[in-house]
């Protein structure tokens, strides 16, 4: 990248981050394989199946851009059981990388689960912690004596809360959430001259698993619909599955209209899940500067119920 480029793309960024009355982007990552990250979007998902879900996923996106944006999520869930009724704990990571700024949250998820009409209604709540960082030693400045960017590292702190609701049966799901019901602030620094308003945004999620005349072949369809009051954002995914004695494998295809089209492609062995996605947007930019996305997941059965007529197979995975 030129010279020239460079100072346009991190100025860009800084609008981004710094002035976000008059430049608006969504706050929250949009990770190819959503259809796997339930939980991340909609609380209501977590610990809705008898295992213990360990995942990581990395997205380095507008390859070729120096300071583009990555973004790396770690997440566990798992179910709890009081009283014959069920409950699900989880507890995750996040940390987004877009030029000068840093983006981090910590997070603690609980949903309760309740059989009805031979699936499951679920609602969550999603407690975090907010954490963000701009690095403005980095800033290539005319007039250093602006008051309105940091010469130096500023940081921020917020409390965060979202909400969702789920209802899923054996081939199908369906949830609402709303992230950042707080509509928190972020003050910069030590000289409180930045702020950044982080409005809410809400996220219509969906699936739908489609058996085929062979046990050894499903399709699963997913779709995310976004909104935080100004941008709008949707997502298709259809992936085919071949389920083996001892190994599953899948590929697929995610659109998302004016911004993207994306391959993906992942195996699961033993609980170790492995996915890959190429994303190529759809803008201009150019099918070479597109997104890698890594997806690394494990999951082991939890025998601590009684398994009997509402036992529930997740349409997240393979």
């Amino acid at each position: 990248m030129d010279v020239e480029l460079r100072r346009k793309f991190i100025w860009f960024v800084c609008l981004l981050g710094l002035f976000p009355a008059w430049v608006k982007a969504q706050y929250d990552p949009s990770f190819v394989n959503y259809w796997a990250l339930t939980s991340f979007y909609n609380p209501a998902a977590t610990g809705q199946d008898a295992v213990l879900n360990v995942q990581g996923a990395y997205s380095m996106q507008m390859m070729g851009f120096e300071n583009a944006p990555a973004v790396m999520l770690a997440h566990v869930d798992m179910p709890l059981f009081f009283i014959n009724e069920r409950h699900g704990a989880g507890v995750g990571f996040m940390n987004d990388q877009i030029g000068l700024f840093k983006h981090q949250k910590f997070y603690l998820q609980y949903a309760y689960h309740q059989p009805l009409w031979g699936g499951r209604l679920s609602g969550g709540i999603h407690l975090a912690m907010l954490s963000e960082t701009f690095d403005g030693s980095e800033l290539d400045l005319e007039d250093t004596s602006d008051p309105a960017f940091p010469t130096s590292e500023a940081n921020g702190a917020a409390f965060d809360l979202n909400f969702g609701i789920q209802y899923a049966r054996k081939s199908w799901f369906a949830g609402f959430s709303m992230m950042h019901c707080t509509a928190p602030t972020v003050t910069l620094g030590d000289e409180k001259v930045n702020e950044m308003k982080i409005s809410p945004s809400y996220y219509l999620t969906g699936g739908y698993n489609i058996r085929l005349k062979s046990p050894l072949y499903t399709i699963h369809t997913a779709a995310m619909l976004r909104y935080d009051g100004v941008g709008f954002r949707s997502d298709i995914a259809g992936r085919i599955a071949y389920h083996g004695s001892k190994h599953e494998m899948y590929g697929g295809v995610s659109y998302s209209p004016m911004n993207s089209v994306s391959l993906l492609f992942g195996f699961d062995f033993h609980g170790i899940n492995i996915g890959y996605a190429y994303e190529m947007y759809t803008g201009g930019i150019g099918a070479l500067n597109g997104s890698h996305e890594i997806l690394i997941g494990y999951r082991t059965e939890l025998n601590l119920h009684k398994r009997g007529k509402n036992r529930h197979k997740s349409v997240r995975i393979l």
